[in-house]
């Protein structure tokens, strides 16, 4: 199980990577461990606003299908089209399979850092 320092996680097991005011939000490498395979993406649209604790899409795996909830409020100006066509990928390499970019963001969900959230996982 992977956990990198450089990012911030939410309880809902999504990582938040900040540059230049642009929030990349993706699932942990914990979260698609427990999801299992995963076999089809749902993303919103560029333009799309999103708000911290709810859904912005769903991962579906052999298992069920999953609601992903935004960390942030903001406004969605990038998807990474790459995961709609291979979900696996997310599986592969969580962290650099990311969902969504984020700007003007004015609210986040309280995050934690690498080592609190791996005591999260481990409860």
């Amino acid at each position: 199980m992977e956990f990198r320092a450089e990012l911030k996680y939410s309880q809902d097991h999504e990582w938040v990577k900040e540059e230049d005011g642009v929030v990349t939000i993706g699932i942990s490498d914990f979260a698609q461990s427990q999801l299992g395979d995963l076999v089809y993406v749902n993303l919103p649209e560029v333009g799309d606003e999103v708000v911290v604790g709810e859904s912005f899409g769903d991962v579906e795996s052999v298992k069920a299908v999953s609601e992903v909830l935004s960390p942030v409020t903001g406004v969605v100006c990038e998807i990474n089209e790459e995961i709609l066509d291979a979900p696996e990928s997310i599986n592969e390499a969580a962290f650099d399979a990311w969902f969504i970019k984020v700007k003007d963001v004015t609210e986040y969900d309280e995050l934690m850092n690498a080592e609190e959230y791996e005591a999260f996982c481990a409860k």
